[in-house]
């Protein structure tokens, strides 16, 4: 690959942009370097590998067995792309992707505009908000975020720590802290019981599949070394100023442990606000309970040029997500007639039998980690929105008062989305209490409706744009 390191040394059109370095991003890119269309990938992080690879090759944790067998399977990824003629953009944020495949990239304090003729979005996925009580204070974070804080710098928060919520990340992560010696306090499995009842339909194809053996080794490991309370009901974060304790419900009982830090995790869901600020139709997934890009066979959106491949398309896992970004790859290929359609079909063959071997216990896990409703609304003294510290009470009086159908309505009167993060952290929030609040489903209500700039960008930085003379015309006097 050709690291770039300034907006300066952007070529003025690629045939293929990808946008994001985890395992689909890589993959796509590799592939579509090797078979010989100018490539560029653009990240935001330092080094490639995503969230699931984060720190491959620079992490300082030593012992492989530390972060598991399946963390180190993204060193061939990495490997392979630093091989490949592709060019690499790190710590750069695409803000713009319009519909005709014109791309604004910012880097240390600069911007351009690159034009690409096919576009793969691999922007992968983000954790599920999780809006209990209490769940801005200090010491309250993400599990991810924990997880990050290990893979990058090898540290793990300090004190008593509690793990609370559902899905495989959170016993991923649960096992990756006891395994560096770190031990919590207690861990709360928010895990409806009743969600079983829904799962065993799906249980037959997850015993096929390569996540059984995984899912139960890592089970078993956590539960010798930790104490794991099921059936978790309710939940709070406690403290005034900073987190002192956790509430939580349990058969019926309510009972609080002290705490200084608490990982909350709920499962991840595509990021979507990139490929809705660039027009392309969006799906309500009712089993994986959020939105994803509506997509064919190949990844292709309903915006000609951009395709989507990875979690950003749907959740899979980190090996499916490295063989969605191939197909998408090999894809961008025929589009720009590198290959023929027989010979996309053909490679893409081999690579399709071995998602479906990921893809065959993945119904089953979706439905026996929903999150229950009460966990995925904001209580009435709950911040939902918190880049404006909109809480559900305010949600629900504006809906009942206001007559508010959904969000982007509710934008005009509580500026809910309309924060720093554009809407990326309280989306789902938001969609599921104004849902509730309507006795319909978050579907009929809706999603934020995006636009571009996606990431937050400077005047500045804008200026800095080349300008044309007729560019420079159109504004100025005389």
């Amino acid at each position: 690959m050709t690291p770039l390191g300034h907006v300066g040394e952007l070529a003025g059109t690629y045939d293929l942009v990808v946008i994001g370095a985890g395992p689909a991003g890589m993959a796509a890119a590799t592939l579509a370097a090797e078979g010989g269309a100018s490539t560029l990938l653009v990240d935001e992080n330092a080094a490639p590998g995503g969230q699931i690879y984060r720190g491959i090759g620079a992490t300082p944790l030593q012992r492989r067995e530390l972060l598991g067998e399946d963390y180190w399977k993204g060193e061939a990824l990495t490997k392979a792309f630093a091989a490949s003629k592709a060019a690499y953009f790190p710590r750069a944020s695409v803000w713009q992707l319009s519909p005709d495949l014109e791309l604004g990239i910012s880097s240390g304090g600069r911007t351009a505009v690159v034009q690409a003729r096919r576009v793969v979005m691999a922007t992968g996925a983000m954790e599920r908000p999780f809006p209990v009580k209490g769940w801005t204070l200090p010491g309250v974070m993400t599990a991810g975020a924990a997880q990050i804080l290990l893979k990058t710098s090898g540290l793990a928060a300090d004190g008593k720590v509690v793990l609370a919520g559902s899905g495989p990340l959170l016993w991923l992560i649960a096992a990756q802290y006891l395994e560096s010696g770190k031990r919590f306090e207690a861990i709360l499995d928010t895990t409806p019981g009743s969600n079983w009842a829904g799962a065993l339909a799906d249980l037959p194809r997850f015993l096929a599949s390569p996540y059984l053996a995984k899912g139960l080794r890592l089970m078993a490991k956590v539960r010798r070394k930790a104490r794991v309370l099921t059936g978790v009901t309710a939940l709070e974060a406690l403290g005034s100023g900073r987190l002192s304790g956790v509430r939580y419900t349990r058969g019926g009982k309510t009972r609080e442990i002290e705490a200084d830090h608490l990982f909350l995790h709920q499962g991840v869901v595509p990021n979507i606000n990139m490929a809705s600020a660039s027009g392309c139709e969006l799906d309500f997934d009712p089993r994986q309970l959020a939105w994803k890009p509506k997509l064919d066979e190949w990844g292709r959106t309903s915006v000609a040029g951009i395709s989507v491949a990875g979690d950003g398309a749907e959740i899979a896992g980190a090996e499916a997500a490295a063989e969605r970004g191939r197909i998408a790859g090999l894809d961008a290929l025929a589009a720009l007639g590198r290959i023929s359609a027989a010979e996309r079909d053909r490679r893409a063959g081999p690579v399709r039998a071995v998602l479906s071997r990921y893809d065959r216990g993945r119904a089953f896990l979706d439905r026996l980690y929903q999150p229950a409703q009460h966990f995925r609304v904001a209580g009435d003294d709950t911040l939902a929105c918190r880049c404006e510290e909109v809480t559900g009470g305010q949600i629900r009086d504006a809906v009942k008062a206001l007559n508010i159908t959904g969000p982007n309505q509710l934008k005009s009167f509580l500026r809910c989305g309309m924060g720093p993060c554009q809407g990326r952290l309280c989306g789902l929030t938001v969609s599921e209490t104004i849902a509730e609040a309507r006795c319909v489903s978050a579907e009929t209500v809706g999603y934020y409706r995006l636009r571009a700039p996606v990431k937050p960008i400077t005047l500045a930085e804008l200026a800095t744009l080349e300008k044309s003379e007729s560019d420079v015309r159109t504004v100025a006097r005389g």
